[in-house]
C-alpha cells in the first residue's frame, strides 16, 4: 500500500511539473516582490524501537511477567497433572489392544472390542478436558496479565515523554530491517521499570 501511495505521489508531482513547462515562456510578466517569508517551526521528531518480546524473558525480562507466568502455570499445574496421566493410560491401553490383536492366543472379538469402545471413550474425555482447560488457562492468563501490559503500556509512554521520544516501534510486531542499537530501548525501559516496580510489590489480582 505504501509503494502504491509513493508511486501515486510521484506521478501528480509528475503531472504538475509537466504543466508547468508546458506552458513554457510564451507569456513575459513581470517578478513579483518576493512575499514576505513566515518562519515555520519544524518539529524535532526522536525515533525509539523497542521489542516486547523481551519483557517476558524468564531471566531478563520484566520481573512481575515472570511472576505472574509461575502463578498461573502453579494454578494449572494438576490440571496438567491429570492430562498427562491420563494420555498415558490412553498409550498403555491402545498398546494392549495391539498385542491382543497381533497376538497368536484367541482372543473373543467382543473383548477387543469391549477395550476398543473404553478407548474411544477415553479419548474423547481426554480432548474435551483438554479443551476445557485451554479456555480457563486463557481466561486466567488475561485476567493476571491485563492489568500488567496495561501498567507497562502507561509506563512505556511515561519514558518516551520524560525522553522527548516522538515515536516507538515494537520490532516484535512491525519487521524492521536495520535499526542501530542506539535506538533500542528494550533493556533500558526494562532495567528501569524493574527498578521501579520489583516483582515482590506485584498487585494481586482477584480470582
Amino acid at each position: 500500500m505504501n509503494r502504491n501511495c509513493l508511486m501515486a505521489a510521484l506521478a501528480l508531482v509528475f503531472m504538475v511539473v509537466s504543466q508547468v513547462f508546458a506552458q513554457g515562456p510564451a507569456t513575459q510578466t513581470r517578478p513579483q516582490a518576493p512575499a514576505a517569508q513566515t518562519s515555520t517551526t519544524v518539529p524535532v521528531s526522536k525515533l525509539a524501537v523497542i521489542y516486547s518480546e523481551a519483557f517476558q524473558d524468564p531471566k531478563t525480562g520484566i520481573a512481575r511477567f515472570v511472576v505472574l507466568v509461575n502463578r498461573l502455570n502453579g494454578e494449572f499445574q494438576k490440571v496438567q497433572d491429570d492430562l498427562t496421566q491420563t494420555a498415558q493410560r490412553i498409550k498403555q491401553l491402545q498398546d494392549e489392544i495391539t498385542k491382543l490383536q497381533q497376538g497368536t492366543a484367541a482372543v473373543p472379538p467382543a473383548q477387543i472390542q469391549a477395550k476398543l469402545d473404553q478407548l474411544d471413550q477415553m479419548k474423547k474425555d481426554y480432548q474435551r478436558k483438554g479443551e476445557d482447560a485451554q479456555a480457563q488457562y486463557q481466561k486466567r492468563r488475561n485476567e493476571l496479565f491485563t492489568p500488567l501490559q496495561d501498567d507497562v503500556g502507561k509506563a512505556l509512554d511515561a519514558y518516551a515523554k520524560a525522553r522527548g521520544i516522538s515515536l516507538i516501534i515494537d520490532g516484535s510486531q512491525v519487521p524492521i530491517l536495520y535499526a542501530a542499537e542506539s535506538v533500542d530501548i528494550t533493556k533500558a525501559f526494562i532495567s528501569e521499570y524493574n527498578s521501579k516496580n520489583p516483582a515482590t510489590a506485584s498487585a494481586t489480582t482477584p480470582r
